[in-house]
């Protein structure tokens, strides 16, 4: 599903072919009009954690002064201690705020532009905002532009091919990735959303308050308090389920061994589609352990609770990606004793969540008394 690759090629072997004769020559002086055609901005950031929401607004705010952490970013907004499903698009669908309201609460003006009844009608509308910003220097949050149904930065464009030119959670790690200009109207997988513009900055940004918020979130969260959509279990409920699935594989392999019927109860048999959860969740629990350490200073008479709580996320990440080398190969369906690596894995990961939450909601208890 998040595979697809845009290749893009430099022009240096066609250069030293233009330097051998006229015609080639004319070739490259209709190549070097294109490049006029051409608007990057240098120097923007890469996503450093795979996370479809929050990580791109760090990337601009980056590009223009604000030097916040990738963890940081994932902390205040949530992500980072997130859970839910694991329906295949939890990562986007599960969320404490808003892409918007993150923008808003680094203290900065954000913008939607959005599609409309008609996305292909509007696209010429929706790419000149976008040009607009980035010909002001001002990177941009666009849906879809490269990867599939998440945000990512366009910091260019190349109007002599039509393509928008930046970063993505898995393109452009390296270089600036290309993709055509359609690609923001799409309604393939998921509705034509838009983009997000991030104006100029309105007011300070109150940490102490959007880190105990963050805080609160997080615990209230696990407990099932705090969700996006009801259908989906979210938090500890959502690691039970999780878990569950791939125990009702091991259970059906035990019976199958056994030449015996077996209740699989409410949950499938088969493997739940997590592929897209397990890419996302190991590095945003990372993420929320190097949150709770760069905040607990900053609440000594609750920082050895963070600090702790840290650690248990940290062992939760670790779980999470062996349950990644526990299946292995995605592309094919697990064995009935790879889902039995993964029940194991992931009830590892389970008890780390558990225990960090616990931490935290210890260290909430000691803040501000």
């Amino acid at each position: 599903m998040r595979s697809r690759d845009w290749l893009h090629t430099g022009g240096a072997l066609f250069l030293l072919f233009a330097l051998a004769t006229p015609l080639l020559a004319g070739q490259m002086e209709r190549k070097e009009a294109a490049t006029d055609k051409t608007t990057v901005l240098d120097g923007v950031d890469r996503y450093r954690v795979p996370e479809p929401l929050f990580e791109g607004v760090r990337v601009i705010l980056g590009y223009r002064g604000e030097e916040y952490s990738p963890a940081y970013v994932q902390g205040i907004s949530g992500a980072a201690f997130r859970i839910g499903g694991p329906c295949p698009c939890a990562p986007t669908c599960e969320f404490a705020m808003s892409t918007v309201d993150l923008v808003r609460l680094l203290g900065y003006e954000a913008e939607p532009v959005g599609f409309g009844e008609d996305p292909t009608a509007q696209l010429p509308a929706v790419l000149t905002r976008l040009k607009e910003e980035v010909r002001a220097s001002r990177p941009v949050l666009a849906w879809n532009a490269f990867t599939v149904a998440e945000f990512d930065v366009v910091c260019g464009f190349d109007e002599g091919t039509s393509e928008l030119i930046g970063r993505g959670s898995y393109k452009g790690l390296k270089d600036y990735v290309r993709g055509p200009e359609g690609r923001l109207a799409s309604t393939e997988v998921a509705p034509a959303i838009g983009l997000v513009l991030i104006g100029k900055k309105v007011r300070e940004f109150d940490a102490r308050a959007a880190e105990v918020a963050a805080l609160k979130e997080a615990v209230a969260h696990a407990h099932g308090a705090s969700r996006t959509l009801d259908c989906l279990p979210a938090g500890l409920a959502s690691y039970d389920y999780w878990v569950g699935a791939y125990r009702n594989r091991a259970k059906l392999a035990r019976a199958r061994s056994r030449d015996e019927k077996q209740d699989l109860g409410f949950v499938s048999a088969q493997p739940p589609d997590d592929f897209y959860p397990l890419t996302i969740l190991p590095s945003t629990r990372q993420a929320a352990a190097e949150f709770l350490r760069e905040i607990a200073p900053k609440y000594p008479e609750a920082k050895a609770h963070l600090e702790m709580a840290a650690e248990h996320f940290a062992g939760e990440a670790k779980a999470l990606e062996a349950c990644v080398q526990a299946l292995g190969d995605r592309k094919q369906t697990p064995s009935d004793e790879q889902c039995i690596r993964a029940a194991g894995c992931l009830s590892q990961a389970r008890a780390m969540y558990a225990l960090g939450v616990e931490e935290m909601a210890a260290a909430l208890g000691k803040i501000g008394k």
